[in-house]
């Protein structure tokens, strides 16, 4: 009896689909390495062959100044661009129903699936001087095409899904009966939403838009077609490290690759702290 007693408190163990921790950790490791680290490693390999001087000299040139600034700068306008009009078009698909909603959704995706390539030329097709849009725009003084806001619009175009497919489910489990205890206590919508709703989906509205600085700030196919890739001007960060390449200059290549990186990564990580932050906030 002792003995069915202690069998029965005995814990249950808890049967997995995957195998055991130790199998699917060993798997997970290797694959990160494969893909991930071992690239990594071997673009600082590749750069450690240069002397600090000539490191620093590479990426402190002035070309090089002005690709990393016109690819970060960049990435953090589109990236802002596209949280606010991001969380809207979420904000739409979910909370309203109208002719046309799942060929709307389904158009969110098509950047995903839209190679690089295609959305450059359409994108220089539609905002040069002749195109459909900008013909408009010329008379206004504005230059789409072959300019800085060509970069920006098409780091727009291959951005925007990440924010809308991040705060999207978020919105969908939202209970709508908070909105509606908020506005029987007297808030108006503007103070519900600021108060109620925007605290909710802060975490998945910067994740949104770390993703899509991401993608953003590494966007390669699309630009080259819409930027003209005047040195100093509307010259790219990827572009230049493809142009060093061409070269055979690897170590230089993989300098700007890195000093890149570095900008990045620390971008990056200053957003999630925040989000991490915002988190913590919210459940206190």
């Amino acid at each position: 009896m002792d003995a069915v007693l202690a069998n029965a408190a005995r814990p249950r163990k808890r049967l997995s689909v995957l195998p055991g921790f130790g199998l699917t950790m060993g798997f997970s490791v290797t694959y990160m390495s494969l893909i991930v680290f071992l690239p990594l490693s071997t673009l600082f390999l590749m750069t450690a062959r240069l002397s600090w001087d000539e490191f620093w000299g590479i990426v402190s040139n002035d070309r090089v100044l002005a690709a990393y600034g016109l690819s970060i700068g960049g990435a953090m306008v589109a990236a802002s661009v596209n949280t606010i009009f991001g969380v809207i078009i979420a904000w739409v698909l979910v909370r309203y129903s109208f002719p046309g909603k799942k060929i709307m959704d389904g158009l969110v995706d098509l950047p995903f699936a839209l190679p690089t390539a295609v959305a450059g030329i359409a994108l220089t097709a539609i905002y040069a001087e002749n195109g459909w849009l900008g013909q408009f725009l010329a008379p206004l003084g504005i230059k789409a095409a072959y300019s800085r806001v060509g970069v920006v619009i098409a780091m727009i175009l291959v951005s925007l899904p990440f924010v809308v497919r991040t705060v999207q489910p978020v919105l969908e489990d939202l209970d709508a009966e908070i909105e509606e205890a908020a506005a029987s206590l007297g808030a108006r919508r503007w103070a519900s939403f600021l108060r109620v709703i925007f605290p909710t989906l802060l975490p998945a509205i910067l994740t949104g838009m770390a993703i899509s600085f991401a993608k953003a700030v590494g966007e390669y196919g699309s630009i080259i077609f819409i930027a003209g890739n005047l040195p100093g001007k509307t010259e790219i960060a990827p572009l230049l490290i493809y142009l060093r390449l061409e070269e055979f200059n690897y170590p230089a290549a993989t300098a700007i690759a890195v000093g890149m990186l570095a900008v990045s990564f620390v971008m990056l990580l200053v957003i999630n702290l925040l989000q991490a932050w915002t988190r913590r906030s919210s459940q206190t």
